[in-house]
């Protein structure tokens, strides 16, 4: 035998590349097992011999991913709320609410008496006061947590919900309305035809077994022709309770999203009860929104159902943020002007030709997105990239996340804040494309 030294013996021990103070500091982030699992496989990649054992802690640290959590990313897709990129953006306001609430709070304490206090008071006084129409509020962690509470109270144990046919919807990821309805326990009593229902169908349908009528606003399709829909008022005037599921959160009417219902609205005009979601139009975390009737939503809270679908202060603090708090990032992005964006396109396009990359400012329409006013359109520009950057950008630091069309990436500023425009510039520059000059 020779006196060679196996390679693998030169490779760092675990305990030494712990010591190393970047990776301590990582750790504090990442947590140390997921940090002895990024170190474990590259000193496996060394003993390989896929990298030199001098190289291992340089490899670590290199890739070792930024955080814990869900990544951020820049939406330049024209989506304003992108399901698949977690719909709203919280505000500032509402970002600082969760760091302050994510040690111990009183969330369920009442620092003047120092007694046990109502969970989530100030969110829900928030609540009641942007929508005075209700006569109490409740809060839930989704949309369709909030209608299924509502079933179950309702109609559990095989009473009918009186519903139109044409309102049987289907939304993301195969998620069908009548399959959470019927989960509860409760029976479906479908009525009219997909495009056309009148106040005599629903009327035919009640009975003793009739637990409430449900009105569901189909928000990410719309039947055009010939068609008819019975209104909420309408709909009152039969006797019996009438849930009007609105799902985008829209609290107030507004002239943006004319054909979009809202909860003042439709409680006026009779609902005994509305459900929303929290993190769509209202720009708020992720939460179902219930309001009302007096009776009913304390028979809803007092569910032991309610219990298993509360929830978290973190999510408490940021609703009670957004409802009390400045506009929202969702409102700025769906009133920027077409004029202000085409702008900022126009200085990313000069920015980035003056660096030797050459680019196209074009006209784009952008979307609401979140299953909401699927006939608004909202004009916009963008600037428009070879289809082979979407990929380097999306994987990139930030990721920058664009829409594909026709062949090429166009990336919408209207979702992306202002300050970060530089961000995308250095994200687009840091790509190699066929497009540069020389």
């Amino acid at each position: 035998m020779n006196g060679a030294v196996d390679p693998r013996r030169r490779v760092p021990r675990t305990d030494v590349l712990l010591a190393d103070p970047r990776l301590a500091a990582a750790g504090a982030t990442l947590g140390r097992a997921r940090l002895r699992a990024v170190v474990g496989d590259v000193q496996d990649r060394a003993r390989r011999g896929e990298i030199p054992p001098e190289q291992v802690l340089a490899v670590a640290l290199a890739e070792l991913p930024d955080t814990a959590a869900l990544r951020p990313v820049l939406n330049a897709t024209g989506v304003v709320l992108h399901t698949n990129l977690g719909r709203a953006p919280l505000s500032t306001a509402a970002v600082n609410a969760v760091v302050a609430a994510a040690g111990h709070t009183d969330v369920e304490l009442d620092l003047r008496t120092g007694r046990r206090a109502r969970r989530g008071r100030g969110a829900l006084a928030a609540l009641a006061s942007a929508v005075p129409a209700a006569g109490a509020v409740h809060v839930v962690n989704n949309g369709a947590a909030a209608l299924a509470l509502v079933a179950t109270v309702l109609a559990g144990g095989g009473r009918e919900i009186v519903v139109s046919r044409g309102e049987l919807v289907e939304i993301g990821d195969g998620f069908r309305l009548p399959d959470l309805l019927t989960s509860t326990g409760a029976r479906l009593r479908e009525v009219g035809t997909t495009n056309r229902t009148s106040l005599a169908d629903y009327a035919a349908a009640l009975g003793p077994q009739t637990a409430f009528l449900l009105k569901v606003h189909p928000s990410n399709f719309v039947v055009r022709g010939f068609t008819a829909a019975v209104p909420v008022g309408a709909l009152a005037g039969l006797g019996v309770p009438v849930v009007a599921d609105i799902g985008s959160g829209l609290l107030a009417p507004d002239a943006l999203l004319p054909a979009e219902p809202d909860a003042a609205t439709a409680l006026r005009a009779g609902a005994t009860l509305v459900t929303a979601s929290g993190d769509k139009l209202l720009g708020g975390p992720q939460a179902g929104l219930l309001l009302g009737d007096t009776e009913l939503v304390e028979r809803l809270r007092r569910h032991p159902l309610a219990r298993a679908l509360r929830v978290d202060k973190l999510t408490l603090a940021a609703l009670e943020a957004t409802l009390t708090g400045p506009e929202t990032p969702t409102w700025r992005a769906l009133r920027a002007t077409s004029g202000a964006l085409r702008l900022r396109t126009e200085r990313l396009r000069d920015q980035l030709a003056a660096a030797g990359l050459k680019t196209e400012v074009v006209a784009a329409a952008a979307v609401v997105g979140g299953g909401g006013a699927p006939e608004v359109t909202l004009e916009s520009w963008a600037l428009a990239l070879p289809e082979t950057y979407a990929a380097p950008l999306r994987r990139g630091e930030p990721p920058v996340i664009g829409r594909l069309e026709r062949g090429r990436l166009l990336l919408d500023l209207r979702c992306v804040p202002a300050e970060y425009d530089d961000a995308v510039r250095a994200a687009v520059l840091r790509v190699p494309g066929p497009w540069r000059e020389n």
